[in-house]
């Protein structure tokens, strides 16, 4: 239930501050996580990205305010655009016409009410776990820095991998892999004090191979082993942050988000799911 109350407090700042810029950093502190990792248990929890969420409720204030008369420009301002023109393109994504139009008596508007989260019986399929530390590790491969809104790294980190497979530097990086944990990474490094990156890599004690280095630090993992397709893989992940974690004990830990590859097939992979954690709080008995 402790999870549930802090995206619900969540939820009132993003009521409270919505005609201000979006503070990621805030809304993460509330949830006791990152910005990345609330933007990411968001998208799971609620089937859409926290920055078209707040999109549509603004779109959905701004209709009350055309309809009580309120000069377009104003609004826009109100509601951080910079522009009426970036305004109009926004309110036209959500309500399918211009806002001068909304302003007319007896048009159909849309409204998107603020969430609430409430505590949903779940978890009959079961879900396999273990429970490891582990030392820190090199891993050297390729990376790309991350947008502050995970909308846009929906798009950006599926080509990133299209790439590395297209030009041949996934099989150049299984070339210098000589350590375990074996087999392809994707790495998600999103702390709250460094530069957001995605990266794919391999574990590699090697030097001198052209590739980018990163340590993956010390820390205790939940790791779910699975099978299937990239499909199954963000099914599982998505099982993970809204069934287990929530009800595991365990915070969000600070370390990356580990995607393991052991068999690295498009169609037929085996994978495993890291997920950093830190023991949470007692509940109390």
């Amino acid at each position: 239930m402790e999870w549930v109350g802090r995206f619900n407090q969540a939820m009132e700042y993003i009521e409270e501050h919505i005609t201000e810029e979006t503070d990621y950093e805030a809304l993460g502190r509330i949830v006791c996580c990152s910005a990345y990792q609330f933007q990411r248990m968001f998208a799971f929890m609620s089937d859409i990205p926290l920055s078209e969420y707040i999109r549509r409720r603004k779109m959905s204030l701004a209709a009350v305010d055309l309809q009580r008369g309120r000069r377009i420009i104003d609004i826009a301002l109100k509601y951080g655009y910079s522009s009426p023109t970036a305004f109009t393109r926004a309110f036209c994504t959500v309500h399918g016409m211009a806002p001068s139009r909304a302003k007319q008596e007896g048009v159909m508007l849309k409204t998107y009410p603020p969430l609430s989260f409430k505590l949903v019986v779940k978890g009959t399929e079961e879900l396999n776990y273990r429970i490891e530390r582990r030392d820190c590790f090199r891993v050297a491969g390729i990376s790309r820095v991350l947008a502050r809104d995970m909308e846009e790294n929906f798009k950006t980190v599926p080509d990133m991998w299209d790439r590395a497979v297209m030009d041949g530097t996934i099989d150049r990086m299984f070339s210098i892999m000589d350590r375990e944990p074996g087999g392809l990474l994707g790495l998600t490094a999103c702390g709250s004090r460094e530069v957001w990156k995605y990266y794919i890599a391999v574990p590699t004690t090697r030097t001198g191979h052209g590739f980018e280095e990163y340590t993956v630090p010390s820390s205790m993992w939940a790791i779910f082993p699975g099978e299937g397709t990239n499909r199954t893989l963000q099914d599982l992940e998505r099982r993970v942050v809204t069934e287990w974690l929530p009800n595991s004990g365990y915070e969000y830990g600070t370390a990356p988000d580990v995607e393991l590859y052991i068999h690295a097939d498009p169609d037929h992979a085996q994978y495993e799911y890291w997920l950093p954690v830190t023991v949470g709080k007692e509940r109390p008995i």
